[in-house]
């Protein structure tokens, strides 16, 4: 077998696979593309009255010389034809659009269901400008395969049959010219259409790449103007902007290329009917109402034809866009819950114990037989160096993630037998860097319980000391603030994070470092917020600065993915392990830094 062999058995079964998966959409909306199907078969009656009243009416007038009297009521019949297709076209259009919008809506859906129960760990890996790009560009590419491409194809499959059912009868000779040039249309369709398929899915791939490098760039302006690379990532934009348009028009051209090869097809058809027709009238062999009336369906013989042939191209351009969807939904598999029943957790779990957790990323092993205990009013602090396993173990807390091997216990209930919704409602997260979205303070705060009142608003910023800085600003609590907390200092985005926690009134709480990199004064309102916080909740807390963790009661130093000391301050320091020697680094350091 040679390479091209292969690699068009290959690309074929790779199209397999993606039609498939298309076809698996139509889910539950089966009903509709029948409808809409059964809307477009209305037209062939019509039309074939349309064409039957108008060769009447011509042959009355041109041939038998009738006035506008004879013909006054196949002219009000002919306007009816009309109104009729006009109504079938309407009612056709409206039910496949709103198949392809529940197909669309339903989609995007599954797949912004998948990211979200995949979680942070899968999310990190993708890049938010590519999953941008494929929820919005690459689900509506689908609107025409599904709002055109579908319908016409069964559409194509029944009406020239009708047709040619009428003109055999009428005049076999045309019907068998249109029997024989038929096959014609969609054997040049697909023979051209396997070229552009391939450009389509090219084409594609380069603009989820430019749309996600695009996104990069535009999140990252700041850091580029700083030093001085804007001009660079300008050119490198442009550059895959001209690659992207060249692609484009290789495209075009195939599909210019392909309407020519099919009109020329068509016409050519038509012509021969015309021809036929017009020696048999010019030697007597035909009479001229039925040669007029095979003569006006020729041409609705090879429209179905012809416009499957335009909506192939949308076909390709689907098959392009959905590679791309088929890999997003295989990077973000369906949640575990989907797979089996999970029982409804609605106590205020006291004890969350870790029995022996390892966990893998593929074949690189990150955790490995961790025991944890955490307690309400006993905040517990894992330290280590980066790549320790500590965010993963988080994960895991939270269950965003599964462990590889051992248990995570609740009260005695495994956490895997939990289901996913309930856990979520009970787990705060404080990172490092808060996330905050373009909006007012006090949307980005009822994050965590959307339905909460003012009250219960303020009083939480209250208990995250943010309640102060927050009356302070312009429109208090009303104050917009731009991505990623624009127009507010590290400390303010901090204790609006905490204010997230405080209004969920969450049971777990998993800190990452939050007191990172802020002045001493916001410093010590993180800190006593966290406090407060801690006072009576499961608390862990990630810390990279070890003068944070002396409160905690309890220790665990991760090195490798193993706990290789635990205990509490006083403990590990008496003991000159592997933790007395990570302290005694890190105060240099500190000691260092304070000099500078």
């Amino acid at each position: 077998m040679t390479e091209q062999t292969r690699r068009s058995s290959s690309t074929g079964r790779q199209r397999g696979t993606i039609e498939a998966w298309l076809r698996q959409r139509l889910a539950g909306e089966r009903a509709m593309l029948v409808a809409t199907f059964v809307a477009g078969a209305l037209d062939a009656p019509l039309m074939i009255a349309q064409a039957w009243l108008l060769a009447l009416i011509v042959n009355a007038v041109a041939i038998d010389g009738q006035g506008l009297a004879g013909v006054t009521s196949w002219l009000v019949w002919l306007l009816a034809a009309f109104a009729g297709r006009a109504v079938a076209s309407i009612l056709k259009e409206g039910l496949a659009f709103e198949n392809a919008a529940r197909i669309k809506h339903r989609l995007r859906d599954e797949l912004f269901g998948r990211l979200l129960a995949a979680g942070p760990a899968t999310a990190r890996d993708q890049r938010a400008g590519t999953t941008a790009h494929l929820l919005a560009d690459a689900v509506e590419a689908m609107d025409r395969y599904y709002r055109d491409y579908l319908p016409q194809m069964l559409l194509a499959a029944m009406l020239p049959i009708v047709l040619l059912l009428v003109i055999f009868p009428n005049d076999w000779v045309s019907g068998l010219i249109l029997l024989i040039t038929a096959p014609l249309v969609p054997f040049f369709m697909v023979l051209i259409g396997k070229g552009t398929e391939s450009l389509n899915q090219r084409q594609w791939r380069r603009l989820a790449r430019m749309s996600a490098h695009f996104f990069d760039a535009i999140e990252g302006v700041t850091t580029l103007k700083l030093f001085g690379a804007s001009r660079r990532e300008l050119d490198a934009v442009a550059a895959m902007a001209e690659g992207y348009r060249r692609d484009t028009l290789a495209v075009l051209r195939l599909a210019f290329v392909s309407s020519l090869v099919l009109e020329f097809l068509t016409t050519l058809g038509i012509a021969m009917v015309a021809v036929y027709i017009g020696f048999r009238l010019y030697y007597g062999e035909m009479a001229f109402w039925p040669g007029l009336f095979v003569l006006l369906l020729a041409p609705e013989f090879y429209r179905p034809l012809r416009d499957t042939g335009a909506q192939y191209h949308a076909r390709m351009e689907t098959i392009g866009a959905a590679e791309g969807l088929i890999e997003l939904s295989a990077q973000a598999p369906a949640s575990p819950a989907d797979a089996q029943p999970r029982v409804p957790y609605i106590a205020r779990p006291q004890r969350l114990v870790c029995h022996g957790v390892s966990f893998a990323y593929g074949d690189t092993r990150v955790l490995e037989g961790v025991d944890l205990c955490l307690e309400r009013g006993r905040p517990v602090a894992l330290v280590g160096p980066s790549g320790a396993g500590k965010t993963t173990l988080s994960y895991l807390l939270l269950g965003f993630m599964s462990p590889g091997a051992g248990t995570i216990d609740i009260d005695g209930l495994d956490l895997a037998d939990v289901a996913p919704a309930d856990w979520l409602q009970r787990v705060a997260w404080v990172p490092q860097t808060p996330t905050l979205f373009h909006g007012s303070i006090a949307d980005n705060i009822r994050l965590a319980w959307p339905a909460a009142d003012d009250a219960a608003l303020r009083r939480a910023a209250r208990l995250a000391n943010a309640d102060e800085f927050i009356r302070a600003l312009p429109a208090g609590y009303e104050t917009a603030v731009g991505d990623h907390g624009q127009g507010l200092s590290g400390g303010q985005r901090q204790r609006i994070a905490l204010a997230r926690a405080f209004l969920k009134d969450a049971d777990l709480v998993v800190l990452d470092e939050p007191s990172a990199a802020l002045d001493p004064a916001s410093e010590a309102r993180i800190t006593e917020a966290v406090d407060r916080l801690a006072a009576d909740r499961l608390v862990l807390t990630i810390a990279h600065r070890l003068d944070t963790v002396r409160r905690a009661h309890e220790i665990l130093l991760l090195e490798a993915g193993r706990v290789v000391e635990r205990g509490d301050h006083e403990t590990l320091m008496a003991a000159d392990g592997a933790y007395a020697r990570l302290w005694s680094l890190y105060r240099a350091d500190h000691a260092f830094e304070s000099g500078l």
